[in-house]
């Protein structure tokens, strides 16, 4: 009998990262996720995820609880960050995009395996699939992907220029403390260095032109005067 098939549910999304240690605990109802897309009714204090595509092989028991894998926990997130508001004055999702690198990049510092959670091209997201094509489109050199640079894990990194590229989607669904967080990386990288550029998804999507000739430039050496892009 399979972990599913005995208790029937398990811990998931935002509740299942706080557990394995990829994000801090949510405030609110409790992620549960149960195979199928029928049955259960909902209960006070628990988010209830009907999932036909979960499997025995999604599901493992962590401290004694049944629970999502660190790669299926991340494809939930992922799917529930992309979930946006369809109306004025609805609730957003409980989990932004930022969120969802925070928890991919962690898992890779704990040494978790993540699977089918990072692509072929170890992109982790589809901004950052949407970057790597920018960088295609504008024949820039190929940047390395989700590497290390001393104690963090970069999203591009060209080594030679000594240039760093972190991709953030949906900026105004981020906090304070993620705003600390960054610019903590930012000045460490600096200290090592290394040049950091972010870029937001409107960004990717609304400027490549604009966004390829910079980089083209600091790839060169001869880069413009500085400027938040």
């Amino acid at each position: 009998m399979t972990i599913v098939e005995r208790w029937g549910a398990a811990l998931s999304h935002r509740a299942a990262a706080g557990l394995w240690g990829l994000l801090e605990p949510g405030e609110g109802p409790v992620d549960v996720s149960v195979p199928g897309d029928g049955g259960r009714a909902k209960r006070r204090g628990i988010r209830l995820h009907r999932c036909p595509s979960l499997s025995p092989r999604d599901v493992t028991l962590h401290r004694g609880i049944p629970t999502t894998t660190p790669a299926r926990t991340i494809r939930d997130l992922r799917r529930m960050a992309s979930a946006m508001p369809k109306r004025i004055g609805d609730r957003r999702p409980a989990v932004a995009p930022a969120d969802v690198r925070r928890a991919a990049r962690q898992a890779s510092v704990l040494g978790l395996p993540l699977g089918s959670a990072t692509g072929r091209d170890r992109t982790r997201s589809d901004l950052e699939r949407d970057f790597l094509r920018l960088c295609r489109r504008y024949r820039l050199p190929e940047p390395k992907v989700n590497v290390r640079v001393g104690q963090h894990l970069v999203d591009f990194l060209w080594p030679e220029s000594q240039l760093v590229v972190e991709t953030d989607g949906y900026r105004y669904h981020r906090g304070r403390i993620a705003f600390q967080d960054d610019h903590r990386r930012d000045f460490e990288l600096w200290a090592l260095g290394y040049e950091v550029i972010r870029l937001s998804e409107e960004q990717v999507a609304e400027e490549p032109a604009g966004i390829a000739e910079r980089l083209r430039s600091h790839l060169r050496g001869k880069a413009a005067p500085r400027a938040d892009l």
